[in-house]
């Protein structure tokens, strides 16, 4: 996993936009339904509004883009539709990789590679690979990610170093555990959205999102453009902040 020298678990920067964006893309399948189309046919759609959207970040000035690409629970869904969404990703970085590297965008991957398919983890580390050094924006693609799993993975390591008394327990404190999530160098997001009406998580950065705004928006990923993402970020930007103490306006 991706481990960076410094965790950012603490409180995000309050400077009136959001510099980490995460967006749970929800709503394929019944994007579909609606219009009598199969279940692929949205995924496909779903990737043609993650193109524009990553287009919207750059010219937003977002910094970071994460995106809830495929859930460890997504594996209980029909073999057909996990192989459609497998293609879709092959499909996704094969003939997107060059452009995003050419727009600057430097890939990350979180989740679980073990048990994926060689020329699926192949992908993912090329990706990274070849955009390591790039800094216009980071796209973090959550691919076989569960917030749970990362947690009690960083939990373990931790349990390791003391039962062979690399560390002492009392040393451990939220800082350090956050430090062995799959990319502690990344702030946490500033704002989570979730597309098709739903309002929940779902297993997604539960403990980066400690101070995330959340905003729930009614359309299905596939109708997620541009004018959706600022609509989004308006609505973030009338948030008072709390953080504990004061009010933080995030507009201000």
């Amino acid at each position: 996993m991706l481990k960076g020298d410094t965790p950012q678990t603490g409180e995000p920067d309050n400077t009136g936009s959001p510099r980490h964006v995460a967006i749970i893309m929800d709503g394929n399948g019944r994007w579909a339904a609606a219009r009598g189309l199969p279940r692929a046919e949205g995924h496909r759609r779903g990737v043609e509004a993650l193109r524009k959207v990553l287009r919207a970040a750059h010219e937003l000035g977002i910094s970071y883009l994460t995106i809830f690409s495929f859930s460890s629970e997504n594996w209980s869904r029909p073999a057909s539709e996990i192989g459609d969404l497998f293609g879709l990703l092959r499909r996704f970085i094969r003939n997107d990789l060059a452009s995003l590297h050419g727009d600057g965008v430097c890939v990350r991957v979180i989740g679980e590679r073990e048990g994926l398919e060689p020329d699926i983890k192949a992908l993912l580390k090329e990706a990274e690979d070849l955009t390591r050094h790039n800094t216009r924006l980071t796209l973090v693609v959550a691919f076989n990610y569960g917030s749970r799993h990362e947690i009690a993975h960083a939990a373990q390591r931790l349990a390791i170093e003391v039962a062979e008394g690399k560390r002492d327990p009392a040393t451990i404190t939220a800082d350090t555990l956050g430090s062995y999530l799959d990319a502690p160098d990344i702030p946490d997001p500033d704002l989570i959205i979730r597309t098709s009406g739903e309002q929940r998580l779902s297993n997604f950065l539960m403990w980066q999102a400690a101070y995330s705004e959340l905003v729930f928006v009614p359309i299905h990923w596939p109708d997620f453009d541009k004018a959706a993402l600022e609509g989004a970020i308006a609505e973030y930007a009338t948030r008072e902040r709390r953080f504990g103490g004061l009010i933080a306006k995030t507009g201000s």
